[in-house]
């Protein structure tokens, strides 16, 4: 890194980044967390009113309990917060709401939403993206989410990666999800790079923080919100960024340290 106004990927130090997908490289936070205030309204509404039972908050209780992690991870992180016991499956508990059904109630809202509006990627990522692969940086992409290929086809975007590891693939190897840093460790590989000399860029808490359990030579997070809420890049400073951005553009590549 530099301590120069815009900073910088130094790729004699630097020889792969590994991108997170939603609010990285697709605009899909948002459409994300949409769908998981709808499942967890849903669900709300048909408990008793109480300090628990309150409205989902798609910026809070997004960030907090549902950023990062793979679906069924986040209803159980949410469900704890708020103290609500649900049986992982509706095997044997006829007609009540489980982790396994309200995952995939998001699953579905959140794929009615891409089918209906499509999905926009970050220019920004994509231009760096691309100059890195003209530079001989491996890049990959790595996400919790099983709807990665769908995304990334809707986005214009499924053949920039050079490796991608998604919520599919965690399954398929039993990779944990983030905050541990398996998935990310798992793109180094696959590319051919030591963790050392891979970069991780992240919006999610639980991404910044694997980035820094997997010792990855930098740990880029991306806070996109205008207002800093809630003291967002604070937070992606004390979960192990080593940098904040708030847009990639604001980050050059340099091809030699000076």
């Amino acid at each position: 890194m530099t301590n120069s106004r815009r900073p910088a990927l130094f790729l004699t130090e630097i020889e792969a980044v590994a991108f997170d997908m939603d609010g990285v490289v697709t605009d899909t936070a948002s459409v994300h967390a949409a769908a998981w205030q709808r499942t967890f309204d849903t669900l709300l509404s048909t408990l008793e009113p109480g300090p628990n039972t309150r409205p989902f908050d798609p910026v809070g209780d997004y960030l907090t309990h549902l950023d990062g992690r793979s679906r069924t991870d986040g209803v159980r992180a949410f469900l704890a917060a708020r103290r609500i016991n649900l049986p992982e499956t509706s095997e044997g508990h006829s007609g009540t709401p489980s982790v396994a059904s309200l995952a995939r109630d998001k699953d579905r809202f959140f794929l009615e939403q891409v089918a209906a509006h499509g999905v926009r990627a970050f220019p920004s990522t994509l231009d760096l993206v691309r100059a890195l692969r003209a530079a001989g940086a491996g890049v990959a992409v790595v996400t919790a989410s099983r709807n990665c290929s769908v995304v990334l086809e809707a986005a214009g975007a499924a053949d920039l990666f050079d490796a991608r590891v998604d919520g599919v693939e965690a399954a398929r190897l039993g990779l944990p999800g983030k905050p541990d840093p398996a998935l990310f460790l798992e793109a180094a590989r696959r590319l051919g790079r030591p963790a050392s000399r891979t970069a991780v860029v992240e919006d999610a808490l639980s991404g910044v923080t694997a980035g820094a359990r997997g010792g990855f030579g930098l740990v880029v997070g991306v806070d996109r919100s205008a207002s800093n809420a809630a003291g967002r890049r604070e937070q992606l400073y004390r979960y192990g960024a080593d940098v904040v951005v708030t847009d990639l553009a604001e980050l050059r590549i340099e091809a030699a340290s000076r």
